[in-house]
């Protein structure tokens, strides 16, 4: 409570809070918690509540290609997706999870509340990130396993403040809502050898929200399919099916799938298609063993002289540079390419390392359509939303 007011959260004077007390069952000086739901039949009207069909919540999606939209989903889409998830992960009774994504996102709402208190575990929340207070928590309430974006695991993996903390009580993580590549899982795992498990888990708020989690700590993949879910890559001309190892568009089905887009049945239809197999928007392939990989946003790529370039691959490669924090990959609009590809690179404090050199870097590991030939610009912080995604348009906006 305390930590919250210096935040300046909590404005409520404990002084004013009721002081009934209530118990279940019943004991001395409490009243039954069973009085509460007493009902003369007149205080509340009957509903007829459809489990499959009426919405449950209301979440609205990130808006970070486009405006928000209320995703509506059914009590059976999410109590579906939780029996999903619990059959690959789910904490028991002696895990401490670490709370920090807010509620009202959808991996916070499932995956972190739910899931959680499926299991029977205990959580502790933060109300935002900070970083020794996030430190500190892992460290003093033995946390066991945390729920993660990208950008916490960069920070844990790169950051010489995490040295002066005990994390060793974490065993399990569980990253998700943006693409964590290779190499930064690498880094990762080599800090914190006690992690014996880092999975990386995919999906989206329209499916309520988990389709994949990576069982098989196999580096860079979301993993297979979760039970009573199916997938494919279709062509992104074509829509056709495509076999193993060809790049395209993930396609979803399953009983997580939303009802549909709240008040918007254009953009419902440009999601679900006629036999509800819904389009992520995400690009990537599989592997012939049904490991999934995804590279990135079907509207992010870049189009460099009709060649699709992936900001998140150019991205997971700056990230591989010693002297780089965090960066980002955006299209420059040029006439004679359509776009360039441009870096945006929060250097390490000290660093002196200078644009030129991490444009080199990067054109000595990739093929000629994927040089930053939209140059390098260093900035303080890269735009993230709450979940970690990077904010594009922002970038955009602001910069170019």
């Amino acid at each position: 409570m305390y930590q919250l007011r210096r935040l300046g959260l909590l404005t409520l004077d404990p002084a004013s809070i009721s002081k009934d007390l209530f118990v279940f069952g019943e004991a001395s000086g409490f009243e039954p918690f069973q009085n509460l739901l007493d009902d003369d039949g007149k205080a509340f009207p009957d509903v007829d509540v459809d489990p499959v069909k009426d919405v449950f919540v209301l979440p609205y999606s990130s808006g970070t290609t486009g405006f928000p939209k209320g995703v509506m989903l059914s009590h059976h889409n999410v109590v579906a997706n939780t029996y999903q998830i619990s059959k690959l992960i789910c904490p028991e009774p002696h895990d401490r999870c670490l709370g920090l994504l807010p509620l009202y996102h959808i991996y916070g709402m499932v995956v972190v509340q739910m899931i959680s208190l499926m299991g029977g575990s205990s959580i502790t929340f933060l109300p935002k990130f900070d970083p020794e207070l996030f430190l500190k928590c892992i460290q003093e309430k033995k946390i066991t396993i945390a729920y993660l974006v990208p950008p916490l695991i960069l920070f844990m993996a790169k950051h010489p403040v995490v040295s002066k903390f005990d994390l060793t009580s974490i065993v399990e993580v569980l990253s998700g809502a943006a693409p964590l590549g290779e190499e930064l899982t690498k880094e990762f795992t080599n800090r914190h050898p006690n992690v014996l498990n880092l999975r990386q888990g995919y999906g989206l708020t329209e499916t309520s929200p988990v389709t994949n989690i990576d069982m098989t700590r196999t580096e860079g993949s979301i993993g297979h399919m979760i039970p009573n879910t199916r997938g494919m890559m279709v062509d992104l001309e074509s829509e056709r099916p495509l076999p193993s190892g060809q790049l395209g568009e993930l396609w979803v089905k399953g009983p997580q799938v939303m009802l549909g887009y709240y008040k918007n049945q254009a953009a419902t239809d440009d999601m679900i298609t006629q036999d509800r197999w819904l389009r992520t928007g995400d690009i990537g392939y599989f592997k012939e063993d049904g490991t999934i990989f995804i590279k990135d946003r079907l509207k992010e790529l870049i189009k460099y002289k009709g060649s699709q370039v992936a900001p998140a691959e150019l991205e997971a490669l700056l990230l591989t540079h010693p002297d780089i924090q965090d960066a980002a990959v955006v299209g420059v609009p040029d006439q004679a390419a359509g776009e360039l590809p441009r870096a945006f690179v929060v250097v390490k404090p000290g660093s002196d390392v200078t644009e030129e050199q991490v444009a080199s870097f990067v054109e000595s590991k990739v093929s000629k359509t994927k040089k930053l030939r939209g140059g390098v610009q260093f900035l303080e912080e890269i735009p993230k939303n709450p979940s970690g995604k990077i904010l594009r348009r922002v970038i955009k906006e602001k910069y170019l």
